[in-house]
């Protein structure tokens, strides 16, 4: 087991070559010559934690909502402000 250390820009090159390029671990693993294992360790390290993200998503999909009820009622009221103006109009007609 060899006991190399790799500098934090050699680490954060072989990460986003994964993350930015879209290389695989393996690929990326075998072309600096780390073990696939480092590498996935090292992208984990820089990846921001599932409950973190899911955190995140929830928060922009509640103010999406809230925005979105907001909206509908703002149509809802003017879909009766306009048909209590065509009632209105349709009893003058007549």
């Amino acid at each position: 087991m060899s006991s190399q250390r790799f500098t934090a820009e050699f680490k954060q090159e072989a990460v986003r070559q994964v993350t930015e390029r879209g290389y695989s671990v393996a690929e990326v693993a075998a072309r600096v010559g780390v073990s696939a294992h480092s590498l996935y360790k090292w992208v984990k390290a820089v990846s921001p934690d599932k409950s973190e993200q899911q955190a995140s998503e929830l928060l922009e999909a509640k103010s999406e909502i809230l925005r979105l009820r907001a909206q509908l009622r703002r149509v809802e009221e003017e879909r009766e402000i306009l048909k209590k103006a065509a009632q209105y109009f349709a009893r003058e007609t007549e």
